[in-house]
This record gives structure tokens, sequence and C-alpha cells, in this order.
């Protein structure tokens, strides 16, 4: 079942990890077209400030459909629209993606970049592959010499291409929610981001966008 024009959408931004009742933000669809809705640019439901989205961003949102059951989906800011007021262009689910259990995880794309990891009281350093990586978190593939455990913070940084050929390194702190041991004997390591700067997270939105659109051509 599709939401429609007026009804409520409350909204996660990627970085946020909260049960249901803490989706901070809230709006409205305003509009729709064939790949896309148009909401309301989304407001605090505390403070009542509007919140500023940025273009690839990634959101978790529900809305609620008959009996007040709660349907989830996940999508991204694909534009905005200048009219009388602005808004937000959000790009339309498959609808056999919007489920009643909620995805804590956001979207995330499939990519092999650079990620240097800092742990430990001694700080030992490795350089690993990111076997995935997305608004709200990165996994990686590293060797079992790597004495890693879940709940460990990290700091990490991650080389990161662009399109149009520049490359960034982005710093961050992360947490390790989960070790899972793989059939070639290596571990994936899932982490999410626990203190990023806004700007450093969206670079790593921005390339997880590109690649979406790369995705998309083939």
């Amino acid at each position: 079942m599709f939401p429609t024009i007026n009804d409520v959408l409350y909204i996660q931004v990627a970085g946020t990890d909260h049960a249901d009742e803490h989706f901070e933000f809230k709006s409205r669809i305003a509009e729709e077209d064939s790949q896309n809705f148009l909401i309301e640019i989304p407001m605090s439901q505390t403070s009542g400030q509007l919140k500023k989205l940025f273009l690839g961003e990634e959101l978790s949102i529900f809305f609620m459909s008959e009996g007040g059951i709660k349907n989830y989906f996940n999508t991204h800011v694909t534009g905005f629209k200048e009219d009388v007021l602005r808004m937000v262009r959000i790009h339309k689910p498959v609808p056999d993606s919007i489920s009643k259990i909620q995805r804590r995880n956001f979207l995330r794309v499939q990519a092999n970049l650079e990620i240097a990891v800092k742990y430990g009281l001694n700080e030992s350093r490795f350089v690993a592959e990111t076997h995935d990586i997305g608004g709200g978190g990165v996994s990686f593939q590293t060797q079992g010499s790597h004495h890693l455990e879940e709940g460990e913070s990290l700091s990490c940084w991650i080389l990161v291409p662009y399109k149009n050929g520049t490359q960034e390194h982005v710093p961050f702190q992360s947490e390790i929610v989960r070790i899972q041991q793989m059939e070639n004997g290596r571990r994936l390591i899932m982490l999410k981001y626990e203190k990023i700067a806004d700007q450093e997270r969206q670079k790593l939105i921005k390339y997880c966008f590109e690649r979406q659109l790369e995705f998309r051509g083939r």
C-alpha cells in the first residue's frame, strides 16, 4: 500500500538509531509523480524547527494506514522544488519494499573502498576494504588476526572517490554492532557511526547517491 497525497510521514534521517517512537521529524505529501513524492520540509516533532535535507540523503519513513498500522520504507532525497513553499523530492519505494516491520538499517551500496582503522588502548592500526557503505554505517572485511569485539569503538577514515575524479578522506568514530564469520576465513565487521561531522556524512551520502545512479544506469 502506497501513501497518498496529504498523508503524514514520520521520518528518521540517516545516522540515527532510535526505536520507532523516536522518529524525530514529520512531513506531509504535497504532490507526486511517477517516480517521486514531493513532501513539505520536515519539522521536528519536539522543537517545531524545520530540518534541512540534502541531495542523496537517506531517510527511513513510516506512515499510518487504516487501523493505525505503521508502514515502513527506506528512501533518499532526489531533489527539490521551489514553489510558494520549498518542497523535497523523495524517491518512491518499490511497493513490495513497504513493510509493517521497521527496517533499522538505512539504504547502503556495495563499495570496495580503502578504510583505515585505529583501535584498542595501544591504538593499533590497519587498512582494510569496505564491503558496503551508507549514511548510517559501513562494513568491512578483515583477517582474524585483528582482535575486534562487538561494542568496541573504532577511529576510522575512508578514502572516497567521486565520478569527477576527486577524492576525499572522511574521518569518523564508530561502534562495532556485529561481527560475522565468513566462509573464506575472514570476518565481516559491521559499524554504525558514533561521531561524524555533518559535512563528512554528506560526502559519504554523495558517494552513495552516485553509486545508486550508476547501478540504475546499468
